[in-house]
């Protein structure tokens, strides 16, 4: 597959061929969501926590006697149904991992890679750097572009400069080639990435799925 590169005043200076075992693959929705879920659970911590009525720190002993008071029933002042008691039911610390295949889990950065070739929502550069971060550099870069959405800029390495040139932007999300995921690429309109991050992501998922 052809696609083209622009450089960063928006310009089209060459055409790449790109590896179709990574960015012409089927999409496969239903990969692709099994994966998006995984990755959603294992993003939780499960270390929620609270103290049933033999954990919290109190007497057990009967707070007034059964019969005669005119009062309900009680027990223990550890009750749930008490002020400063056990909470019933609460949460308590679990693991929801989700283990997925190493190789369904390529299968559906794949698709969604792919996906972003056939919707023409990957943009490639053939460099991506700045003097000193400035947020005007990066904004002018997205204009000349014709970014205007939400978008991943993937960098073979983080350079120090993009990143800071890029946080200050709620739309922009930096982070390395190396690291894109079914979440975030589903979340973000475009993909941005330079050359030597489309080689990295070529030999890191070029495999056979």
């Amino acid at each position: 597959m052809n696609i083209p590169v622009y450089n960063m005043s928006g310009e089209v200076v060459r055409n790449i061929d790109i590896a179709d075992a990574v960015f012409a693959q089927p999409v496969r929705e239903a990969l692709v969501h099994q994966a998006l879920l995984a990755q959603r659970a294992n993003a939780h911590q499960g270390t929620s926590d609270t103290k049933t009525r033999s954990e919290v720190a109190g007497s057990v002993k009967k707070m007034y006697r059964q019969k005669g008071t005119g009062r309900a029933r009680s027990g223990s002042a550890k009750s749930g149904v008490r002020r400063g008691g056990g909470v019933i039911f609460g949460p308590h610390p679990r693991d929801v991992s989700v283990a997925l295949p190493k190789k369904m889990r390529q299968a559906a950065i794949k698709s969604v890679l792919s996906s972003k070739v056939s919707e023409q929502e990957l943009v490639v550069l053939d460099e991506l750097k700045f003097d000193v971060p400035k947020t005007c550099d990066m904004v002018k870069v997205m204009k000349a572009l014709g970014i205007d959405g939400k978008a991943i800029v993937a960098l073979p390495e983080l350079d120090e400069v993009v990143v800071k040139s890029a946080r200050n932007l709620r739309k922009i999300k930096t982070m390395p080639a190396r690291q894109l995921n079914v979440a975030d690429m589903l979340s973000y309109d475009k993909l941005l990435m330079t050359e030597a991050a489309l080689r990295q992501i070529e030999e890191l998922w070029g495999g056979a799925s």
